[in-house]
């Protein structure tokens, strides 16, 4: 298979054809309508950015990504029972608090000690499983950051969440420490983000090749450099942030551009002695049920490394 992403625009031969009747007679190297389909309910091959079904109708104009580059079989993920603090869980969704320090799913050079490997040892069933290296997995953390995921077991339940982080109808709330003092209560972010033209690893807010980014902040306290000792600790702000579109890095990318990384956010900033890692958390999160059409929302008080951050900060005068 290849790597490359395949993008194909519906043209009138494919209008009321099933999505997968349509792949089989148009791209037989997708090898077989069983194997398309195995693509489909692995989230491999979405219909204008959303998950689809087999029997999916299409449109004029429809465009078609089938992504095969994480084409491995989930049976080469091996289950492994670490423990998940699990905050929510039925028989169509879990919530977890992901811990900083555990990727979401596995990657080239990293297949343990990821979420998936933890879910496939504790749920029977994930939306996809069976087809990639990503089942369950409806959006993602980066790998220092903690806080709350939530976690599709069918995939009905993985469509109807994917749509809903599309249509940015989602709740999202997250606490940082920020570098310096941010002179605004609050305010927004709004620079779009591509991908950095030379270090290709890296976000940068840039103009074109780019997807617009938005992200609300309002202080939760200021806190003024002071020394400890033979120890400068340099001035840090605590923010609420609230993303309002969902791109790779947004947050700490954007608290970059205004001069503000994130605490210990070796990428964009630098590293700290308070913190091992980026000092950011996913403290909120709110969507409604695929299954009881209803509202819900979890909350994941601060982890203990932030904690400590903020107890070692108060130890200097600060105003909210």
């Amino acid at each position: 298979m290849s790597d490359d992403k395949i993008v194909i625009k519906v043209d009138a031969s494919g209008i009321d054809k099933r999505l997968d009747v349509f792949l089989t007679e148009t791209h037989p190297e997708l090898t077989s309508r069983s194997h398309i389909k195995k693509l489909i309910d692995g989230g491999h091959i979405l219909v204008n950015d959303l998950p689809a079904k087999p029997n999916h109708k299409l449109r004029a104009s429809d465009v078609i990504i089938a992504d095969l580059s994480e084409e491995r079989q989930d049976a080469l993920i091996i289950p492994e029972n670490i423990p998940l603090v699990i905050v929510y869980e039925d028989e169509h969704i879990l919530v977890v608090n992901k811990p900083a320090g555990m990727a979401s799913h596995p990657a080239v050079g990293a297949n343990f000690g990821t979420l998936v490997n933890a879910l496939l040892y504790h749920c029977k069933a994930l939306s996809g499983a069976g087809t990639g290296q990503r089942p369950g997995i409806v959006h993602r953390l980066d790998k220092d950051t903690s806080g709350l995921m939530v976690v599709a077991k069918d995939n009905d339940s993985h469509s109807i969440l994917a749509k809903q982080f599309k249509d940015r109808t989602i709740t999202k709330k997250y606490v940082a420490f920020a570098t310096g003092i941010v002179k605004l209560d609050e305010g927004s972010i709004e620079f779009p983000i591509g991908r950095h033209p030379s270090q290709r690893q890296k976000l940068t807010v840039r103009f074109s090749e780019s997807r617009d980014a938005v992200t609300l902040y309002k202080v939760l306290g200021r806190f003024p450099g002071f020394k400890n000792g033979k120890k400068i600790v340099s001035a840090c702000t605590m923010l609420e942030l609230t993303p309002k579109t969902g791109r790779m890095h947004q947050l700490r990318v954007h608290l970059y551009s205004i001069g503000h990384p994130i605490l210990g956010d070796a990428t964009y900033g630098k590293k700290s002695d308070l913190i091992p890692r980026q000092a950011l958390h996913a403290t909120r999160l709110g969507f409604i049920h695929p299954a009881s059409k209803k509202y819900v929302e979890f909350s994941a008080g601060m982890p203990a490394d932030m904690k400590k951050v903020l107890d070692f900060l108060n130890l200097s005068p600060h105003q909210p």
